[in-house]
């Protein structure tokens, strides 16, 4: 094939990223819409780049040192990065490529001044945008500078800044090549930036056009504020006129200089509002070629627009696909069930299968549409309560979008009579038989479905599950488990709001519910310091562990002496726990059992931090704690005016929540038991797919819907191609954070807390578990990095079940996501740990090993000096 080392941008279309680079196959693809002025130019291809590099064979040792480099040793990546920039900046241009390059200068005039732009392969893609990596050249002229200039762009595929940011995303070098856009250099009056897109809130009705005097380089380098120009539906609905004091300009004879603008002219704003409006009438335009919002760099030259870039917003999050134009209002299942972290498209497809309200996805997130119930103000009431009551943040966020006008349509209630005919159930009683039962009634339930599915394989497996996942949501449904929950749950409430009326006590219930019976979750936790119990005495099974790295240790250690009784131990507890994982509700996430390496580094801290007997003595002390309380509790009722009656309400009560409370962890349990049984027989279906030449490996199934998998094991036919881009997709992913409340304009809200009542400068969050302690921070994301000592705080984004196990080692824990009764704080109570869910960004805002004091009272944060 004959290289071809030039392309005039009119010849490029979107679609030639490998040719032209994400820069290059934009212009080409902005320089065909109706309407839309881009300056007149060529790129010099990575047909060119690849030559140049093939000139220097140095280069390719240096990038294998290059690719083994820690991203975070920034010293040993700017020394090789500048000796590999040097090297092709030295690197005579043959003469047949320089020829190709002036060739294409002479047709544009070569003595009229151009910016030179690097364009690599992997820049301005809709996954990720790579701006500002790579250099860009202004007002270069005479094809001897140009070269020169084209020389520097492919030298700056290897800036420290593009390279590391390379080595952090599992980029390879080799991968990436480098093109060069050589354009007419534009003269402006003014210049910016326009986002067709809300950057801040995401909201896509909502343009924001950042301007300013001459070139946009003063803009972008931070040189000067703009002037911000906010337009909604053909008007400008906000603007803020900066002083702007300097500004860029271009040198007659080449290169740019910054210049004084004068006081009169400082304070004027740079667009008319008409000007910003027809701006982003242009900027729609691109944004319906491209199919998604565009950040556009553009120029005002003589009154009319110039284009000079555009480049996808990748940091928006995608909105859920509707089949209407009304106005939607999402709520975020991940912020309820303790896992935000991307689903995969199996995942998020068995989670909408089993789940007992329609939840829509998007990026590789789940959401529930509220618009209906927020319309109706007696559904409104309710949902909102009950979102107060779970996350707080949740609450203020649809308040917001409720105070705005026209936003949610106002609906008539649905039953003007109050509760539907038949009134509320009946109450249950204190009973613990009932939970016995619903607890024998899951296990049985779960037994019929490993009976069932054993046979079945190829479409039979996919019709049989179908039926499995109507079970599913009969056993989710069940009135009577629902009763219990909410029972659990009333009781608490009711005891918190009593005794702090009657005692002036803040969150009694907290201590009253320690070490109460039936919680799955927290005896998982203190199961683990049992299998500990097993291991200490055995030294050379404690060093073995100590070496252990991967998952295929278990047969090994039976070799050991004390090993047998080790590997029995660790056996038990996946037979009963081994379904759990960090973010368990996506079926595709590895199972402890799949995985047992994860739990390695916490039976090794619970060996090093705890003495023989601690589970049960741990289990012990909280039933006592709690028992005191309860008497304190009643003896200081019986003492205020009409104490008796007082004492006994409060003594049902406190029986009620002890009775059911623990129960309030059993069903996400079942739910996790069942998934497990699930996974199992669609990766053994997988497996024969793979067998049959139809997938290339069983967990190419994970980027399939359930759908989509069953029609490959009807068809025994596969679509690659959607495969590739589902895994690109779900990698993209991880880099968008999910808000908690989201709407059909894109506008990400994430409520806020109303509270004057925390010291200056601490972090606010929910209370959900009683105490204050202080200590040293650990900064935990992945529970197998793990390594607490005694009187550590955990913080973390968030805490599902599986998180559990760590909660016996540490004083405290603090979580970004979370309320009331979701399982973190449930079993942060259970075990008597202070606790304070919600706080945004803790994470980012506490440091590791920085000493921190837990106000799990009053639900707030210190870090301290």
């Amino acid at each position: 094939m004959t290289e071809q080392y030039v392309l005039d941008l009119e010849d490029i279309d979107g679609t030639q990223i490998a040719v032209v680079g994400g820069k290059g196959a934009h212009l080409g693809g902005l320089s065909r819409i109706e309407g839309i002025r881009v300056p007149g130019g060529f790129c010099v291809t990575t047909d060119a780049f690849r030559r140049i590099i093939a000139e220097a064979p140095s280069i390719d040792d240096r990038l294998d040192r290059l690719s083994r480099l820690n991203p975070d040793d920034r010293e040993a990546i700017r020394t090789l990065s500048a000796e590999i920039r040097r090297t092709i900046e030295e690197i005579a241009i043959p003469g047949d490529l320089g020829a190709a390059i002036t060739r294409a200068l002479a047709l544009l005039g070569d003595q009229t001044a151009y910016a030179v732009r690097s364009s690599a392969t992997a820049e301005d893609l809709p996954t990720a945008s790579f701006a500002g990596q790579q250099d860009t050249y202004l007002n270069v002229i005479g094809p001897t500078e140009i070269l020169q200039h084209v020389s520097r762009c492919w030298a700056s595929l290897f800036t420290e800044r593009a390279v590391t940011y390379r080595q952090r995303n599992g980029i390879d070098h080799r991968s990436v090549h480098m093109a060069v856009v050589v354009q007419r250099m534009v003269f402006p009056h003014a210049s910016g930036i326009l986002f067709t897109a809300d950057p801040v809130t995401g909201n896509r009705k909502v343009a924001t056009v950042d301007a300013g005097f001459g070139l946009g380089e003063a803009l972008v380098s931070g040189l000067v504020n703009p002037d911000v120009f906010k337009v909604r539906d053909g008007e400008v609905v906000e603007r803020a006129i900066a002083a702007k004091q300097r500004a860029v300009h271009a040198l007659p004879a080449g290169g740019t200089r910054e210049v004084a603008i004068e006081s009169q002219r400082q304070g004027q704003p740079t667009l008319t509002d008409a000007q910003a409006v027809r701006l982003v009438q242009l900027g729609r335009r691109i944004e319906a070629h491209f199919g998604r919002p565009q950040d556009i760099e553009w120029c005002l030259v003589d009154d009319g627009f110039q284009i000079v870039q555009s480049r996808p917003i990748t940091t928006l999050f995608p909105i859920p696909e509707a089949d209407d134009r009304e106005n939607h209002v999402y709520v975020s299942v991940g912020h309820g069930q303790m896992m935000t972290d991307p689903m995969k498209p199996l995942g998020f497809s068995m989670w909408q299968l089993t789940a007992m309200v329609p939840m829509h996805e998007a990026g590789g997130r789940l959401f529930v549409d509220v618009t209906r119930r927020l319309a109706s103000p007696a559904s409104r009431a309710g949902l909102l309560e009950a979102m107060g009551k779970g996350d707080p943040l949740i609450r203020h966020a649809l308040e917001t979008v409720i105070d705005r006008d026209g936003f949610v349509p106002s609906l008539p209630d649905a039953s003007p009579g109050g509760r539907p005919a038949g009134g509320a159930p009946a109450p249950i009683d204190t009973d613990p038989a009932l939970v016995t039962g619903l607890i024998e009634r899951s296990q049985a339930s779960v037994a019929d479905l490993e009976r069932g599915i054993r046979t079945k394989t190829g479409p039979e497996l996919f019709d049989f599950l179908l039926e499995a996942f109507e079970e599913h949501k009969r056993v989710l449904s069940d009135p009577l488990s629902i009763q219990a929950i909410m029972a659990g749950m009333e009781a608490t409430w009711w005891l918190n709001d009593k005794l702090q009326e009657w005692l002036g006590e803040k969150n009694a219930a907290d201590t009253l519910t320690l070490s109460a019976p039936d919680n799955i979750t927290s005896e998982m936790g203190l199961a683990l310091l049992d299998v500990a119990d097993v291991i200490r005495p055995q030294p050379d099974v404690v060093a073995f562990l100590q070496g252990v790295d991967g998952d295929d240790f278990l047969d090994e250690l039976a070799k050991l002496a004390g090993g047998t009784e080790a590997r029995d131990a660790i056996e038990a507890y996946l037979d009963r726990y081994g379904m759990r994982c960090v973010g368990e509700i996506d079926i595709t996430r590895p199972r402890w059992r799949e995985r047992p390496g994860t739990l390695v580094p916490v039976i090794l801290d619970n060996v090093r931090n705890f003495e023989p007997g601690a589970a049960e003595r741990r289990f012990e002390q909280g039933r006592l704690k709690a028992q005191k309380k309860e008497q304190d509790v009643l003896s200081r009722l019986r003492a205020l005016p009409d104490g008796d009656r007082k004492a006994d309400e409060v003594k049902g009560m406190i029986d009620r929540v002890r009775t059911f409370i623990g129960y309030r962890e059993y069903p996400k349990y079942g739910i996790i038991s069942r998934y497990f049984v699930y996974k199992q027989a669609l990766l053994a279906e997988a497996g024969r797919l793979v067998r049959a030449d139809v997938l290339h490996e069983k967990e190419d199934v994970f980027y399939l819907t359930f759908q989509e998998f069953h029609d490959v094991a009807r068809s025994h036919q596969v679509n690659d191609e959607l495969i590739r881009q589902r895994k690109e997709a779900f990698r993209s992913y991880h880099a968008l954070t999910p808000p908690r409340v989201l709407t059909s304009d894109g506008e990400a809200l994430t409520g806020a807390y109303r509270r004057d009542d925390v010291p200056a400068g601490a972090l606010v969050g929910v209370p959900v578990s009683a105490g204050t302690i202080e200590g040293r921070a650990r900064v935990i994301l992945d529970m197998a990095d793990a390594d607490l000592e005694a009187g550590d705080i955990l913080v973390t984004a968030f805490t599902d079940p599986s998180w559990s196990p760590l909660f016996v080692g540490i004083a405290g824990l603090v979580t970004e996501v979370g309320g009331l009764m979701t399982h973190g704080a449930v079993i942060a109570r259970e075990y008597g740990l202070p606790a304070v869910v919600g706080v945004e960004q803790a994470t980012r805002l506490i440091r590791d090993g920085q000493r921190i004091r837990v106000h799990g009272t009053d639900g707030y944060v210190e870090i301290l000096p």
